[in-house]
């Protein structure tokens, strides 16, 4: 699935600002993380992660498949900054089998070790120094460092400590969001929504939060790590609406359905004229006849392999929704696509709809 998505050239930004619950403290995982990731659980989140340092290898292959089972989407960050030890970190994200590896100076090497995995791989761009990390050096020379690494094609984002840069750190959130197609995760020291909602306003697809969630720094009813992570969720819900990253919405339909779903598309244009719109071959030749000024890239027709290539897109992450017209007269042979995507998007906890009023509730999302 993730060869498909990447010969598509589909490695875009993804659209959603999610937030990553760190199971760490001080730049290390803390000692009761498979403890904690209950309630971490039990407050909603999906995005769950875990630095390279503080517990040993077994603790932390537990850790991955307690997230696994439980629906979640794991993150390996790594502050080591010695060269083997980022290395051989890089070796365990394959081990473990995260989903996203996070962090790390050394990108061509860990290219290598991670290519034939489905891993994605978010080094970070800047000079990083000391424990925990910093980031140092002009804000021009990051800025260049995030150009570089997303030049690579084996790296799928940037992992961007700019709350542990001493500088212009809206600024630096703006360039680096700018310089890169790909989707930018800022994480250090994250401690107030103020710095949540820069980091959506500069264009950012997610956040990392640890320390301050197990300290109670934002606001909550009361004590406890699940009423602040139901905080930083409200948070997050708040930011994202002021997000100025377009999301990733797949458009499908049934032949008997595009005429139902030109119509919706034609109440909905000034909404879908800011997201990026992903269409299998026939639904995305009869949009762009229609609304040539929306933003359409077509993948195969669904009977030619299409089907398939939107679900490599569900399976790593990077739609925001799916919006699938389907004819509920049409004979069984239909179903099969849609019953394939519709599990694969429960799995991955994307939205699917399949009906104009179900639809009209996604786009009310995106207001």
């Amino acid at each position: 699935l993730k060869t498909i998505a990447d010969n598509l050239r589909l490695e875009l930004k993804q659209m959603s600002f999610n937030f990553i619950f760190m199971l760490t403290s001080n730049d290390s995982t803390i000692p009761n993380a498979l403890e904690k990731l209950d309630e971490v659980l039990a407050g909603g989140v999906r995005h769950i992660g875990f630095k390279d340092v503080g517990l040993p290898f077994d603790d932390l292959k537990r850790l991955a498949k307690k997230i696994r089972e439980a629906g979640g989407r794991s993150y390996l960050e790594v502050v080591s900054l010695d060269a083997d030890r980022e290395l051989e970190s890089a070796e365990a994200s394959v081990k473990l089998d995260v989903d996203c590896l996070l962090g790390g100076t050394r990108a061509r090497e860990v290219i290598e070790i991670i290519r034939a995995n489905p891993i994605r791989y978010f080094p970070f761009p800047g000079q990083i120094v000391g424990h925990p990390s910093e980031l140092q050096g002009t804000l021009e020379d990051i800025v260049e460092s995030a150009r570089s690494l997303a030049a690579l094609d084996r790296v799928h984002g940037l992992d961007l400590l700019a709350y542990r840069y001493k500088g212009d750190v809206a600024r630096l959130m703006s360039e680096v969001c700018r310089v890169s197609d790909k989707p930018v995760v800022i994480a250090g020291s994250i401690d107030s929504e103020d710095k949540i909602t820069a980091a959506a306003q500069a264009g950012a697809s997610a956040f990392t939060v640890g320390t301050a969630a197990f300290q109670d720094i934002f606001p909550a009813d009361k004590e406890g790590l699940v009423p602040q992570i139901r905080s930083l969720m409200g948070i997050r819900s708040r930011a994202a609406k002021l997000s100025t990253t377009p999301r990733r919405i797949a458009v499908v339909a049934h032949n008997r359905r595009k005429a139902q779903l030109n119509a919706w598309v034609g109440r909905h244009l000034n909404t879908l004229s800011n997201q990026r719109i992903i269409c299998t071959g026939g639904t995305g030749s009869m949009l762009r006849e229609i609304y040539p000024k929306l933003n359409i890239e077509r993948l195969q027709r669904g009977t030619r392999g299409g089907d398939q290539q939107l679900g490599a897109l569900i399976a790593t992450g990077e739609l925001d929704a799916i919006i699938f017209f389907a004819d509920p007269e049409a004979n069984y042979s239909n179903d099969v696509d849609l019953i394939a995507l519709t599990r694969l998007a429960i799995l991955h906890d994307t939205p699917i709809v399949c009906s104009p009023a179900a639809a009209d509730l996604v786009m009310l999302s995106f207001n």
